[in-house]
């Protein structure tokens, strides 16, 4: 407007007198002026620039999850067995081209839960300070339900036992807890496991006399979670899910026997080669071998 002339006084009007029957300041009408007059520039995105493309790490992803022996696996795993092979990217765009590809692990609708009654951590610092025990079952073409047992260390999430039998008694649920004791303090003899402490629910096999008389013939402490809270068993509880995941409800079994043999053989896999996030994405036999390794004196 302060371009145009006056037709009664033939002269423009000014940016002074234009500015003040606008009531606009002068500088902010300059400042604007010198904006819109800036050259456009597009908009590229700060720091080093990736050696990957989109399409090239979309590859390696869908590599990844055909080579890993897991199903199901995460943008996390994902990202973490890329930097294991020495493809650097970040989780966020690992995320992004996991979902454009729809490569990304289904998962379950969050359940709004009520006030919590356990509040606190039942991970250890350190390995056989505290087992969880457990059972879960699945269907055998044979023999119907099949039960399956596994005991979990808190500190490293491996598993140091396992059983499957056609049925859940209190004599059968000792089974993991046998092969713990066995493998980790190298003999099956009163008080040998004195300092550990086993988590377990209040199943009718976990609170029976001679579940309770066994442990306390070990020198373990019988640790019983809260009622209705399955948070306070946790780590066995976690655990079960990656092995209903990975194995039971992907695979057709017989019989107990055939259950059995095919958990043991997945335990040992998942104890070298399971990734987990908590741990720095290590697996359980790794962590466990660095915090023994801790122990040694130099």
């Amino acid at each position: 407007m302060s371009a145009e002339r006056s037709p009664s006084a033939d002269r423009p009007f000014g940016v002074l007198r234009t500015c003040r029957l606008l009531d606009r300041s002068r500088s902010g009408l300059y400042s604007r002026r010198k904006r819109l007059e800036r050259p456009v520039l597009s908009l590229v995105r700060r720091g080093p620039k990736t050696a990957w493309s989109d399409a090239d790490l979309t590859e390696r992803i869908r590599g990844v999850l055909a080579a890993s022996p897991f199903v199901g696996e995460g943008h996390r795993k994902v990202w973490a067995r890329l930097r294991i092979a020495d493809v650097r990217t970040s989780k966020a765009r690992v995320l992004r081209l996991m979902r454009e590809a729809n490569l990304l692990a289904p998962v379950r609708a969050r359940r709004v839960l009520g006030p919590r009654v356990h509040d606190g951590t039942i991970v250890t610092e350190r390995p056989d300070v505290m087992w969880g025990t457990d059972a879960t079952a699945v269907w055998t073409t044979e023999e119907g339900l099949v039960s399956v047992f596994a005991a979990v260390d808190h500190c490293t999430a491996e598993c140091v036992g396992s059983h499957a039998a056609k049925r859940a008694t209190r004599f059968e649920a000792l089974e993991p807890i046998r092969q713990g004791v066995r493998d980790r303090f190298g003999l099956y003899a009163q008080n040998v496991a004195a300092g550990l402490t086993v988590r377990h629910d209040n199943g009718s096999q976990y609170v029976s006399d001679h579940f309770q008389a066994e442990l306390a013939f070990l020198g373990i402490a019988s640790s019983p979670a809260f009622v209705r809270s399955p948070e306070g068993n946790g780590c066995i509880e976690r655990f079960f899910r990656t092995l209903k995941e990975q194995l039971l409800w992907v695979k057709t079994f017989r019989n107990a026997e055939e259950v059995r043999i095919a958990v043991a053989e997945w335990i040992r896999l998942y104890n070298e080669h399971w990734l987990i996030e908590r741990l720095g994405h290590r697996t359980p036999a790794e962590v466990r071998r660095s915090l023994l390794t801790q122990r040694i004196p130099a």
